[in-house]
């Protein structure tokens, strides 16, 4: 058990007092782990905060950090809070006249940086900003920037002492004090700066992870991006309960840092779940031998799920050898040693959770938002529904709107948008209950189950209202699908656009013998159109009437984070979606007055 925390200075202090050797991993240019003790951690962020303190930085400023998941994040993160500033994440992935508008929506007169790619970005757009310094992680550092590595130079000489000035300011940090401005990153419409105090943070941590029992014999990578809260907050729980972190800053060097590190806790966003899940299929099906053996292994631990998913280990002998055969193979990609796996940011869906239950890990699904700081509810080992997103935190009060909306309030809720107060009339009221646009309810047991996204509803022109999310997921449990979206907002029937898992469809065209020179050819052989429409009438089978695909579009795009359709938590952009494929959405419904859209 840890003491809970009123701030998040308070975590930083006790992490700073574990005398941990190895309380950080990160990889030298050769791709070496190397150590960081809390000592060191604790001695970097006071010489950081004091340079701050030097440039006039002061309590209640904001203070930019963009940059990958990296220990000098984490540094920077700590030094802004300790001297009561509050720090602006912003993903690294933006356009420069995108932070632009966030730096100066914030009034942000410093920002810190990761790479010379990250100065340049926000250099070039320096005048449309306040910006009076520009510190880059990074070394050497150009014109312009300012070097992290001058500022730490001599910190790590100061070894275990400790600076009463600098520890009494960070503890004169008050619970209702601005610790972070996170801007949201919009599926739909512009970004908001979600304002989040240290008290709504810290009610959080003291409650989020006290059913999962981690200790200092835990170990977790960072790879979620930490401008989102759920990447944060997973790394504060961390901390402070004295665990190791790794910083991996690329999201290709995950495999070989999961076999490298061997985690005990791993949290992804669905997405990484079933990318997982479509790399395991796609491997055993080179093979007709390696096919037939997970296909049983499957059936096999299917029969077994519940028990797997409630915390236990089935005894069978059948069990027992399709673990030896395919489960351990599973467990050994994520580094054999994860004993915790947590899925949010996103619906997972109830056929992936399946499916992970079936190779023997349960795979815990939770639900918050930004605004909530995050989590809201959480499946654990010590309670649990599969296709639920858990049980609502202790620390939350939950209510109903009456056309479903979940309505939450509490001291982790935050208290509105940065400078919106017109927003904030809309989603808070009077009383506090935050409106988080999601279709919810409880069931008897007091599990909570997501529907939908209000505003992502589709509803036909017959007034069906259609959930647009548990469709995709369905279809994206093919390893033949990256990505799928449903159309048909306020037409007759839904539609669905397919973004092909191409690394695989190319595979199967190759063994079909259809041959295509680019990919809009390969996405228009009718062989190609026909394998989909055998997906979508799968899917179909378990469907409402109102609620199947009549029609479908296979598209010749990769629709990514760096093209513009997903957000850096992997959801859906609907409105980028919708005005790129405008055409095609057109044609779908061309003949629409006279269709009955078979």
């Amino acid at each position: 058990m840890i003491s809970p925390i009123s701030t998040i200075n308070d975590l930083f202090l006790h992490l700073s007092a574990a005398s941990n050797p190895r309380a950080v991993l990160w990889q030298d240019p050769s791709g070496q782990w190397q150590p960081i003790s809390s000592d060191q951690i604790y001695q970097r962020v006071r010489a950081l905060s004091q340079t701050l303190l030097s440039w006039g930085a002061s309590k209640g400023d904001r203070i930019a950090l963009i940059g990958e998941n990296r220990w000098e994040w984490a540094v920077s993160d700590f030094a802004i809070l300790a001297i009561g500033a509050a720090d602006v994440p912003i993903y690294p992935t933006l356009t420069g006249e995108q932070v632009a508008v966030l730096l100066r929506d914030a009034d942000c007169r410093i920002a810190i940086v990761s790479t010379r790619q990250q100065f340049d970005k926000l250099n070039s757009v320096r005048e449309k900003t306040n910006l009076e310094r520009i510190v880059m992680m990074d070394s050497p550092a150009p014109e312009g920037a300012i070097a992290m590595s001058g500022i730490l130079a001599d910190a790590d000489a100061a070894g275990g002492e400790r600076d009463p000035v600098f520890d009494a300011r960070a503890r004169s940090v008050a619970p209702g004090d601005l610790a972070t401005l996170i801007y949201t990153s919009g599926t739909t419409g512009e970004p908001k700066g979600v304002a989040l105090t240290h008290g709504n943070i810290a009610s959080n941590q003291n409650v989020a992870g006290v059913d999962f029992h981690f200790d200092s014999n835990d170990a977790c990578i960072s790879f979620l991006p930490l401008s989102h809260i759920t990447a944060r907050a997973l790394d504060y729980v961390m901390y402070n309960y004295g665990a190791q972190i790794a910083y991996c800053s690329q999201f290709d060097k995950l495999p070989q840092a999961m076999k490298e590190v061997r985690p005990t806790v791993i949290v992804g966003v669905p997405r990484v779940f079933e990318k997982i899940r479509q790399a395991v299929e796609e491997k055993s099906s080179v093979s007709p031998v390696k096919k037939r053996i997970l296909a049983w292994a499957l059936r096999v631990g299917a029969r077994s799920g519940g028990t797997v998913y409630a915390g236990g280990q089935p005894s069978s002998l059948l069990w027992k050898l399709a673990n030896k055969l395919a489960y351990s193979k599973v467990r050994e990609a994520f580094g054999g040693r994860v004993r915790i796996f947590i899925s949010g940011g996103a619906p997972l869906g109830i056929d992936t959770a399946r499916w992970f239950a079936s190779v023997g890990i349960a795979l815990w699904e939770g639900y918050g938002l930004t605004e909530t700081s995050p989590v809201i509810a959480l499946n654990t080992p010590v309670k649990q529904k599969m296709g639920s997103v858990g049980a609502p935190l202790a620390n939350v009060e939950l209510k109903f709107a009456q056309d479903g909306e979940l309505l939450a309030r509490g001291p982790s809720v935050f208290a509105g948008y940065w400078q919106k107060p017109a927003v904030n009339a809309e989603c808070l009221d009077s009383e506090g209950w935050f409106r988080t646009g999601d279709i919810a309810h409880l069931d008897q047991d007091g599990f909570l189950f997501i529907t939908d996204r209000k505003k992502e509803l589709l509803k036909t022109s017959g007034g069906k209202l259609v959930a647009p999310q548990p469709i995709e997921n369905k279809l994206k449990n093919s390893v033949l699908v990256s990505q799928a979206a449903l159309v048909g907002d306020k037409h007759k029937f839904v539609s669905v656009l397919i973004a092909p898992n191409f690394q695989a469809l190319e595979l199967w065209a190759q063994k079909q013998g259809v041959k295509a020179s680019s990919r809009e050819e390969l996405v228009r052989d009718s062989q190609v159109i026909a394998l989909y429409g055998e997906l979508v009438h799968e899917v179909n089978n378990g469907l409402a009437n109102f609620e199947t695909l009549k029609r479908f579009r296979v598209v010749a795009d990769e629709w990514t984070q760096e093209s513009g359709v997903l957000t850096p938590s992997m959801k859906l952009k609907r409105r980028v979606i919708t005005d790129r494929y405008a055409g095609v959405v057109a044609e779908l419904y061309a003949d629409e007055a006279t269709s009955h859209g078979l």
